[in-house]
């Protein structure tokens, strides 16, 4: 993490502390901040490349900080959390956020969840790929990493674009929770299903005509998901 900048929000100083002492070990520049305005603030003029964000700050909830920081960039965030209900680290997801950390938590768990989250970022921006989808409706060019429904150009986190691609290079085959698991998130995700389940349903939500009957993203129950648009095998286009 040497050549990282992380951004840390949190009201309570010695987590910040905490937090700042870690990365700084790793070799990060840290910077951080005990409000959600501070914290904008910072992440506005500092572009950091990784936000570690508490959901319980004072008069604003973490969630909604997520939400504006997803309105103008794909920067992973990883929220901190003493709230281990299945819904409400659903909630936190379900805003954009890329992964969680519940407190108490060990430093290595921190860090393994932080590399995780930079490695998926990174591949968007390394990897390219000559498949492409076209139907009239969706288009999918992992070529040019465009995205577009009906014309209009959608805007993917680095998450969303690496589970959409994978499920797109095994058209038509259905790819099972731990397949998605490993090969999005990675092996320490193992039994982690309910990142599938939130970020099928940003996926949905942006590319279906109706999310709640989805024509692409197919859910085989208790199995996995696949990818339903038909391919021209010859060029890996869609069939017109």
């Amino acid at each position: 993490m040497n050549d990282k900048t992380v951004l840390v929000i949190d009201d309570e100083a010695h987590m910040r502390e905490l937090v700042t002492a870690i990365f700084q070990k790793e070799g990060a520049r840290v910077i951080s901040a005990g409000t959600a305005q501070e914290g904008m603030d910072h992440f506005r003029l500092q572009e950091p490349d990784l936000v570690i964000l508490d959901i319980m700050l004072p008069g604003e909830d973490g969630r909604n900080v997520c939400s504006a920081i997803r309105e103008i960039s794909d920067v992973p965030v990883i929220l901190l959390t003493a709230l281990s209900q299945g819904d409400e680290i659903v909630r936190g997801l379900d805003v954009g956020a890329d992964d969680y950390v519940t407190k108490p938590f060990e430093r290595q768990v921190l860090l393994a969840r932080s590399r995780a989250v930079l490695r998926r970022a990174e591949s968007q921006s390394r990897k390219l790929d000559n498949q492409s989808f076209d139907d009239g409706y969706l288009l999918v060019d992992l070529s040019n990493r465009q995205i577009s429904v009906n014309g209009d150009d959608v805007r993917l986190s680095a998450t969303e674009y690496d589970l959409l691609r994978f499920l797109i290079r095994n058209p038509g085959r259905v790819c099972t929770f731990a397949e998605i698991l490993e090969n999005v998130w990675g092996k320490e995700y193992k039994y982690s299903d309910e990142y599938v389940h939130v970020y099928i349903w940003h996926l949905r939500r942006k590319l279906e005509r109706d999310p709640k009957n989805p024509r692409y993203l197919i859910s085989e129950h208790s199995i996995g998901y696949r990818f339903a648009g038909e391919f021209n095998q010859a060029n890996g286009e869609a069939k017109p």
